[in-house]
């Protein structure tokens, strides 16, 4: 099956840009599809300093949505938002204070990989952090919180983050570029295999101060992969049935507003979405996102804007005028307390719902009304 590949690299334009990023596309593109992919033939995209972050999560949906084997490709900067502090993969506009509109949130990658196929991505990262990312990088985890630059846990992850430059001026992505050093000999060494002998070529210049990225594919077995042929195969309430057998026994092990039981629950969301089921798909996002804000999370919070957004998404999929007046209520409450990115989500479900109630059904040319622009509607 043809493998894909995703060259991303990215770095500010102004002022304090820490890494000249694209000037490794010049050096990977020198290497044939075939080695880059690890598959007899493979489609690449290239993505050179891009400009805005919903181009660059087009690029990454499309990507993600190919059948077969995924590799990125990423190189670029890290910085915190000034309100979340989440890493964000900085752009071409991107300044200090404009991480949260002009550059690409890193839990995007973790939520546009999450329903690949267990063990078909790859990520060779070569990223470097500016001071307050790096500080945030290397301190203790908290209770329950993942690492911050989580990429999912069906995907291989291998790379580096580089600290600060010690030095005035631009450094170059010196891990990708010894990557694709490597990879230009034609031959393509077994993924954590590239990972060691890169790491060996740059130890001089990195001195042991890096953040080594290596998380290992899942093993075979794996859960994931078992609700995933039954999807791929129309086993649709298979699949549900599994995921639901996995979310319990996860609420029994570590609790039902765990992180473990959770997980089980967006993926039966997603089920309900990959079967047509816009309206359970729906309400189970918007339990979901209910679920988080009782726990305490706030309404910003990456998790629960993801689950308010798809279920926005998910009700405008929705053309029966009693549904969508039953789901649209509880989703203007919802969006009164998770307005989401941009402005005009609430305003949208009201607007829907006032047009459903003057004419007594779904007026045309809204049945698949998408929410505002920035909202992370799952294709």
């Amino acid at each position: 099956m043809p493998g894909t590949v995703l060259l991303l690299a990215a770095s500010p334009l102004g002022r304090g840009r820490l890494v000249d990023a694209a000037s490794v596309l010049p050096v990977l593109a020198a290497v044939p599809p075939a080695v880059l992919s690890g598959t007899d033939t493979a489609n690449v995209v290239e993505l050179a300093d891009p400009l805005e972050p919903q181009a660059v999560l087009t690029r990454l949906r499309a990507a993600a949505a190919a059948p077969g084997p995924l590799t990125v490709y990423a190189a670029g900067e890290l910085r915190l938002d000034r309100r979340q502090r989440l890493p964000h993969l900085a752009l071409a506009r991107t300044t200090p204070a404009t991480v949260r509109y002009t550059a690409l949130p890193w839990h995007w990658f973790r939520d546009e990989l999450r329903l690949r196929p267990a063990g078909a991505t790859t990520l060779f990262l070569d990223l470097h952090a500016d001071a307050d990312t790096w500080q945030a990088l290397c301190a203790p985890p908290a209770p329950g919180r993942p690492f911050l630059l989580d990429c999912g846990r069906d995907a291989a992850v291998y790379g580096r983050i580089a600290p600060p430059p010690s030095r005035r001026g631009v450094v170059a992505p010196s891990y990708m570029k010894a990557l694709a050093t490597v990879l230009r000999s034609g031959r393509r060494p077994a993924a954590e295999d590239l990972h060691q002998q890169v790491l060996a070529r740059i130890a001089p210049e990195s001195a042991g101060t890096d953040l080594v990225l290596e998380q290992r594919g899942p093993l075979p077995g794996d859960p994931h992969a078992a609700v995933t042929e039954a999807v791929r195969a129309g086993r649709h309430a298979e699949a549900d049935a599994l995921a639901a057998r996995l979310e319990q026994a996860a609420g029994f092990a570590h609790g039902p507003v765990s992180e473990e039981a959770l997980h089980w629950t967006e993926v039966r969301a997603d089920l309900a979405m990959l079967a047509g089921d816009a309206v359970r798909s729906c309400q189970a996002w918007m339990a979901l996102a209910g679920t988080r804000l009782a726990a305490g999370q706030p309404g910003d919070a990456p998790a629960v804007e993801a689950a308010v957004d798809r279920a926005h998404h998910q009700w405008g999929l929705v053309d029966d005028p009693v549904r969508v007046r039953e789901l649209g209520l509880t989703l203007v409450e919802l969006r009164g307390r998770v307005p989401g990115r941009r402005d005009g989500a609430a305003e949208h479900v009201r607007r829907r719902l006032r047009a459903v109630r003057t004419s007594g059904g779904v007026p045309a040319g809204q049945l698949r009304t998408d929410p505002p622009q920035g909202a992370t509607a799952v294709s």
